[in-house]
């Protein structure tokens, strides 16, 4: 899953202000202590989260809150100090906040809402927000790559939009000078990455009117838009896109082309940058949500590498192979293994995910209404893009769920991990996770909280409950599914490799060939995210060891008790959290459970 930077900006973007003291009316009895606790909590979490969706209006896009739908975030340098007073603000009246006698939920909401905002203060403090550009999560790409999540069924949805078409050149200004100061303070992407990013700029803005990635949603108006309204909206969206985006675009490229790119630093790793070290074990910190350190992290890779390739090596055996090289190398060679066309990789997803859907009811008793859509990757993003991607819905169920795909250079894409990635991003992975997460009975910050370890581990946990259940037939996809998972161990030797270790790009693509879990055009760019997005790619292997810890403690302390769906609808209850909070949790609800035995 690509994560939903709006989301994952989570709490970071609010605006300092106070609401109002509760109040009770003179003559009525005192509330208990527990009572007022527990209203004053919930009255901070509100008012929070109202600044929130206020102040970062793409997650309130996301999520159907259409109130500021005609506007962007602030990306200024100037925002920053209003970011940091706010959260300053918030963290200090949290912490202030009188826990006794609230409940388990409760007291966790407040535990995630203080460590969220000390790690928004500290991101700050390392001034991240100087490195908005990269070929990956760029901001350059959010803007275009945001159209599909936002509506298009009324006027006013049209006129919205048309304000934050206009609004895009000062975005982009704030952008460039964001990385201006960050040239200035020597934190600045590696060169050849950057050079992709002028690439891409140039991209987005060279088609025109209706082909530009902004100027699609003009092509189909519903019939509740008046055709007078049609033909308005038409004239000046398109204006919009091609006098106003399309110059700003081209000037960012010109910018990153030739005043940034050059400037590139020539080592790949995070080590290389000021406090490089220290910026790292925080990256590790905000991604994983442990404290593992990054040698303990390389050194799990390397043993997840060798017993996943043992796995995969019985599999070589099985299809009268000598040995996995020799798997290997006739897979590659083997023609009825590699897509045709960009229309097969979309509808095997699409065959994948509806085979799992009717198989859901034996792993869990909650499920989500959400509806799912698999769709191909635009094509401005496709050639850095991920093999696959989940997109959230809305909550409400107005806008589906999405799995995009890359469909790009199809002929050198493999199909025997389709079927394990469709698990992954649709169900039992992404889509169901966080469509259930949306309609928890829980503060809204919970409901989409994005923790990158528990939402990416939740997700290649699906991959092998898929396994237990009977999929996975072909042998080939099989040996795909283990691909797959070998891929997440490899992440955790090579992006430690290179932001711990020192290695160079060249030394991870050794390594990466060495123990291959991809196609090469995937091989390549999974190598240049490592790169650019420090220890995101840590999440997914970490994340799942953790889950099957958990359900390995429940089984053997529940023994015959022990109910996989009951355990699956407990991890999912309380939302994405960080792992040592879902460890705790988890302990407590097999302690509840023995004690309810007896």
């Amino acid at each position: 899953m690509k994560a939903n930077p709006w989301i994952c900006r989570l709490g970071l973007f609010c605006l300092l202000g106070y609401g109002p003291a509760v109040a009770w009316p003179a003559d009525a009895p005192a509330p208990s202590l527990a009572s007022a606790n527990s209203r004053a909590l919930s009255q901070l979490l509100d008012e929070q989260w109202q600044y929130q969706l206020k102040d970062t209006p793409e997650l309130a896009t996301t999520i159907g809150d259409d109130r500021y739908n005609d506007r962007w975030t602030d990306f200024s340098l100037a925002h920053v100090a209003v970011e940091r007073a706010a959260t300053e603000n918030f963290l200090k009246r949290f912490q202030a906040l009188d826990l006794a006698g609230l409940s388990e939920q409760e007291l966790l909401s407040q535990k995630m809402m203080v460590r969220q905002l000390q790690d928004n203060l500290e991101a700050i403090r390392l001034k991240n927000y100087e490195m908005p550009l990269d070929q990956i999560e760029g901001q350059q790409l959010q803007f275009p790559e945001f159209v599909s999540s936002i509506p298009f069924n009324t006027t006013k949805d049209y006129e919205d939009y048309l304000q934050r078409l206009l609004a895009i050149p000062k975005e982009l200004d704030d952008i460039t000078a964001a990385s201006r100061q960050g040239l200035k303070d020597g934190l600045i992407q590696p060169r050849y990455l950057l050079e992709k990013v002028a690439v891409q700029c140039g991209q987005i803005a060279a088609p025109a009117g209706e082909a530009n990635a902004f100027g699609q949603p003009v092509m189909h108006f519903p019939a509740g838009v008046p055709v007078a309204d049609q033909q308005r909206l038409r004239k000046a969206i398109l204006a919009a896109v091609d006098e106003k985006v399309r110059p700003a675009y081209r000037r960012l490229a010109e910018f990153v082309a030739k005043d940034y790119a050059p400037h590139g630093r020539s080592q790949e790793g995070l080590w290389a940058l000021p406090d490089g070290d220290e910026r790292y074990r925080f990256a590790i910190h905000q991604q994983t949500t442990t404290d593992l350190s990054p040698a303990q992290i390389h050194q799990i890779g390397l043993n997840e590498v060798a017993r996943i390739e043992g796995e995969m090596l019985k599999i070589a055996h099985e299809l009268g192979y000598a040995d996995l090289a020799s798997l290997r190398a006739a897979v590659a060679k083997n023609p009825k293994l590699y897509a045709t066309s960009r229309e097969q990789i979309v509808d095997q997803y699409r065959a994948y995910i509806a085979g799992m859907q009717p198989q859901l009811p034996k792993l869990f008793g909650h499920l989500p209404h959400t509806a799912l859509e698999v769709r191909p990757v635009e094509p401005f993003r496709e050639k850095d893009a991920a093999g696959a991607e989940y997109h959230q819905g809305t909550p409400d169920g107005s806008r589906p769920g999405i799995v995009f795909v890359n469909t790009s250079d199809y002929a050198q894409r493999t199909l025997y991990a389709i079927e394990d990635t469709a698990y992954h991003e649709g169900v039992p992975g992404h889509h169901l996770q966080i469509s259930i997460a949306q309609t928890l009975p829980l503060p809204p910050f919970r409901q989409q909280a994005a923790y990158n370890a528990f939402v990416e581990g939740w997700a290649l946990y699906a991959e092998q409950l898929a396994k237990e259940i009977g999929f996975y037939k072909d042998p080939y996809n099989d040996y795909g599914h283990l691909d797959e998972e070998l891929l997440r161990a490899d992440r955790l030797v090579l992006d430690t490799g290179v932001h711990y270790l020192h290695w160079n790009r060249q030394q991870m693509i050794d390594f990466f060939h060495a123990h291959p879990a991809d196609d090469e055009p995937d091989m390549q760019a999974e190598t240049d995210r490592y790169i650019a997005w420090p220890a995101q790619a840590l999440g997914y292997k970490l994340g799942e060891l953790k889950f099957l810890q958990l359900r390995a403690r429940a089984k053997k302390e529940l023994g015959a008790k022990f109910d996989i769906r009951a355990f699956h609808d407990e991890m999912l209850s309380g939302g994405a959290m960080p792992l040592d909070m879902l460890d705790a949790r988890t302990n407590a609800w097999i302690a509840a459970s023995i004690a309810a035995k007896h």
